[in-house]
């Protein structure tokens, strides 16, 4: 087998050497002897900036062919990546090498250099390595016997300025062997360049025995300490980069990523003394599976680095969700089963990091053990290890298992391991896991049919209190997707999208995550209504398994929810749940979504909304899964996802719906919330004459006392008291229950209010996520909005005046929005790349006076309002827009009638409406776009 690495070919004065590994013919990409030859004969004699000048003439041209040359041929191997990384080594080899000739030979020539005056250049750190991306850092070691002499910085300087001219990124150090032997020693960074330093051209000798110092004075007998280092630099890097894999990735430090692989390598070098990783096959430390991973891995990971480089002319370490789509393409990915070629894409990255995240982890942690010191002895007299069952012991403080033949003549172990390492609290040792993985084959249909692998399964998640850390272990080795052969196409599957921050693999596991949270009691304050149900008691196999199987229909051509309803049909059973606990699992993952959906794109304040959720849910006990369900799968899909104003929404729909359960749909009934309302009002305007109160609660049509909360009731006595009829007032305060600010307008009423006021609103920047408007009897409008800044967060008190200002602006006609919002209406880079079709549905049924409009589109900043203009441009009158945003998707839905007050009955009309609303988006998209 080939080494995973291997140092690029040194380039000497020598010009027979070439190397025969890279992407295409050496002497195609930098003719060493041929630049050299043109190079010489076009330096002019005389002043050094006369050579320098010439010297980066006949330098960067040969750069830019030998860089053209590479790029092509990768285009045509988009996988070629290590023999790429090496012929961009090789170009950088030839100009550092010409580059000190030019230096020493022309510039400043020393024919008898004293023994103070020698120097040789090394390529240290990934060049050093020979892996070089187009854009990577060029770190050189000038090193020099003594003291640096006037002669060597003159030869230091020179070459740095034609590098500089050539536009490399050049890191360097000038220091002697001792310089070297001693920083290193204080620090592992610059210990850890060293470790791959290379030889490029100068005095050889002084080079060698730098190596031999370092060897024999620094990395010997230092194997634990540098071990320690490295697995400290990468719990670092993971904490700063995130430890869970994300979905905008970053290549070189995100878990999984190259570094890992590099610290692997770092480690091999230094403990094993060879660059060959394939010798640590040989020798046992890798088994042949492993290290063909690492090598699947790197080339992969590579070649993506090197298109991400390429792609954004610059280096570019981060696989944005724009880049992502170009180096699919690029990668010769394809759109297919349903899922687009990006995601494919994304799930092979997620694949491989996960395999190079998880190996090295199960390998350096080996050599950790291999390096470590036992525990003190006062230590090991006080922390006893823990008592561990048959078949187990606890080896360098970690899960081990007693007797590999014993342990593999049970499959069932491979489940019992887990449940031992939940009972003790141990880590699993990186010999029990790298054996888990090699008889993954043991876990076949028999042993998943097995009542006593079902028990143990349940087991895991619902008796030791920390299921998220089983399934994770277990997924990580492949154990879950074997025990559960329905949950592998979702392992590290992508969706593209800026909703969802994890794979759905991970989000599944988030969410158990978080139920378990919810079970502890750690979230009695956040979540009430869920903790309250689980107080209560529920089917816990049922809501476990639930969630374990919600998506694991995702990626198909069919709706998920359809898909993973027909799956858990096949699989509750076979986890060992009943027929009614099967068939409620299989309601659960059907409608996982239903509560969610009508929380947010439905009016919760509009009773039939409540009657048709509570008519599909039918029983308290499906109602109280269904919930504490939902809270989990939105909180799991990401940091910031879940809020106030999602938690209002939901405890709202439960409290109404389970009301409704428990005495009887007629608690809906309109004219009895109309009536609880109007007395709360007149309570809290205790001090209003009786003549002002009885005004205030006449002049309301009864779907404004059925849409607002007593607090927005009065806020809006007070605005329209006294209102003349060319004035408008309004009043902006945190709604801190719901994380938005809360806007109110009172005004005289006119076609189109609601356009006005959205345009005003998004002119503003704000993001409106919820909206009612009213008219009164005599004449007059009230509307509530909810909005948040741009980062989904309530305005702060200092910004309201400016909001308050721009809003004034609009409506007074100071500033016309419609011009006004076409500059502010763009998308960003990153953003440009996600496409969402666009569906528009009525629905006469789902409210009793009201059609519902439902715009499912990509989001934009003025979409909103430009959607309320056409609205308006018909005479169809708008009494409130429930906002629903998915990252780059957004759920727009209005509750209209057309100027008689009807619902949209005629479908010509519908389909004129539908026919503007399409246009209106398509000229919004096509100025966000640019």
């Amino acid at each position: 087998m080939p080494p995973a690495t291997s140092p690029a070919q040194v380039s000497d004065a020598d010009p027979g050497t070439l190397p025969t590994d890279l992407i295409a013919s050496a002497a195609d990409i930098f003719d060493l002897p041929a630049v050299r030859a043109e190079l010489f004969a076009a330096l002019p004699t005389g002043a050094e900036n006369g050579v320098r000048k010439a010297t980066v003439s006949v330098l960067s041209a040969a750069a830019k062919h030998g860089r053209d040359t590479v790029q092509a041929a990768f285009e045509r191997e988009p996988f070629g990546s290590r023999r790429t990384t090496r012929a961009y080594t090789w170009i950088t080899d030839g100009l550092v090498t010409l580059a000190f000739e030019v230096a020493t030979q022309v510039i400043h020539p020393n024919p008898s250099p004293t023994r103070s005056e020698r120097i040789a250049v090394l390529a240290v750190g990934g060049y050093g390595r020979g892996e070089m991306a187009p854009y990577s850092d060029v770190d050189l070691l000038f090193l020099t016997p003594y003291k640096i002499t006037p002669w060597a910085e003159s030869v230091i300087e020179s070459m740095l300025y034609i590098l500089w001219d050539l536009k490399l990124k050049v890191g360097h150090s000038s220091r002697t062997v001792r310089d070297c032997v001693r920083l290193g020693g204080e620090d592992f960074t610059i210990r850890t360049a060293m470790l791959e330093s290379r030889y490029l051209i100068g005095d050889e000798k002084l080079a060698n025995n730098l190596e031999e110092k370092l060897w024999s004075d620094l990395f010997e007998g230092t194997e634990r300490e540098f071990v320690k280092a490295k697995l400290e630099e990468r719990d670092a890097r993971h904490g700063k980069q995130g430890q869970r894999y994300m979905v905008e990735p970053n290549v070189k430090e995100g878990k999984g990523g190259l570094r890992d692989l590099q610290s692997l390598f770092w480690i091999t070098k230094y403990v094993h003394h060879t660059d060959d990783v394939g010798q640590l096959v040989r020798s046992g430390v890798f088994l042949p599976e492993e290290y063909e991973t690492f090598v699947q891995a790197e080339r992969f990971l590579w070649a993506v680095r090197i298109h991400l480089h390429l792609l954004a002319g610059r280096a570019v370490e981060q696989l944005t969700f724009d880049m992502q789509v170009e180096v699919s393409a690029r990668m010769g990915y394809n759109d297919r089963g349903g899922r687009r070629a990006v995601e494919w894409f994304m799930q092979d990255y997620f694949r491989h990091a996960t395999a190079v995240g998880d190996l090295t982890r199960i390998l350096l942690t080996s050599l950790e053990a291999d390096h470590s010191k036992g525990p003190p002895l006062l230590e090991r007299f006080f922390k006893r290890a823990p008592e561990t069952g048959d078949g187990y012991s606890v080896v360098n403080g970690r899960l081990a298992i007693a007797d590999d033949k014993a342990f593999l003549a049970d499959p069932l172990n491979l489940l019992r391991i887990y449940e031992e390492a939940l009972r003790t609290g141990l880590l699993i040792h990186p010999d029990a896991m790298r054996l888990i993985k090699a008889n993954l084959h043991l876990i076949n249909d028999a042993m998943r049919k097995n009542p006593q692998a079902q028990e143990l399964f349940l087991n895991l998640l619902l008796n030791h209190g920390n299921p998220e850390r089983a399934l994770r272990r277990m997924n990580e080795l492949g154990v879950l997707a074997a025990f559960i052969p329905e949950f592998a196409p979702i392992v590290a599957m992508m969706q593209f999208n800026m909703y969802h921050h994890y794979t759905v693999d991970e989000h599944t596991i988030q969410c158990i995550w978080h139920l378990s949270e919810i079970e502890h009691g750690h979230l009695k304050e956040e979540l009430v209504v869920s903790s309250s149900i689980l107080d209560e008691g529920v089917n816990r196999r049922v809501l476990y398994v639930a969630l374990l199987l919600h998506d694991i229909g995702k990626g198909r051509d069919e709706d998920h929810s359809i898909i993973g309803a027909r799956i858990s049909r096949t699989v509750a059973p076979r986890l060992g749940l009943n027929k009614e606990e099967c068939e409620t699992v299989e309601w659960l993952v059907r409608y996982h979504l239903l509560m969610s959906d009508m929380a947010q794109k439905r009016d919760i304040a509009d009773p039939r909304t409540v009657r048709d959720f509570a008519k599909a849910v039918k029983t308290v006990e499906r109602l109280n899964l269904l919930t504490v369900l939902t809270v989990c799968d939105i909180r799991g899909v990401g940091p910031g996802t879940w809020n106030n104003w999602k938690a209002a929404l939901l405890r709202a729909l439960y409290r109404q719906t389970r009301r409704a359960l428990e005495g009887g749909m007629e608690e809906l009934n309109r004219e009895k919330r109309g009536t609880v309302a109007k007395q709360e009002l007149r309570e809290k305007l205790s001090d209003w004459s009786e003549a002002d109160l009885a005004h205030e609660t006449s002049r309301h049509y009864g779907p404004y006392w059925q849409g607002l909360h007593v607090t927005a009731h009065v806020i809006f006595a007070n605005l329209l008291r006294g209102l003349t009829d060319d004035e408008v007032r309004m009043d902006i305060h945190p709604d801190d229950d719901r994380d938005a600010t809360r806007v109110c307008f009172a005004l005289q009423d006119h076609p189109g209010i609601f356009s006005r006021l959205t345009g005003a609103l998004a002119l503003s920047g704000a993001n409106v996520v919820d909206a009612r408007t009213f008219t009164t009897r005599d004449g007059y409008a009230t509307a509530v909005f909810w909005i948040q800044d741009a980062d989904g967060a309530p305005y702060e008190e200092v910004r309201i005046p400016r909001l308050r200002e721009t809003i004034r602006k609009t409506l007074t006609g100071e500033v016309v929005a419609r011009e006004a919002v076409k500059s502010r209406d763009k998308y960003k880079k990153r953003e440009k790349a996600f496409k969402v079709p666009t569906h528009i549905t009525f629905d006469n049924e789902g409210s009793e006076i009201f059609t519902i409009i439902e715009v499912d589109t990509r989001d934009r900043p003025s979409l909103l309002y430009d959607l309320a203009r056409v609205l308006a441009s018909q005479n169809i009158y708008i009494a409130s827009a429930v906002i629903a945003t998915y990252g780059e998707q957004v759920v727009d839905t209005f509750y209209v009638k057309d100027m008689f007050g009807l619902k949209l009955h005629s479908k010509t009309k519908r389909d004129m409406i539908e026919k503007k609303l399409r246009l209106a988006m398509a000229e919004g998209a096509e100025r966000a776009y640019g």
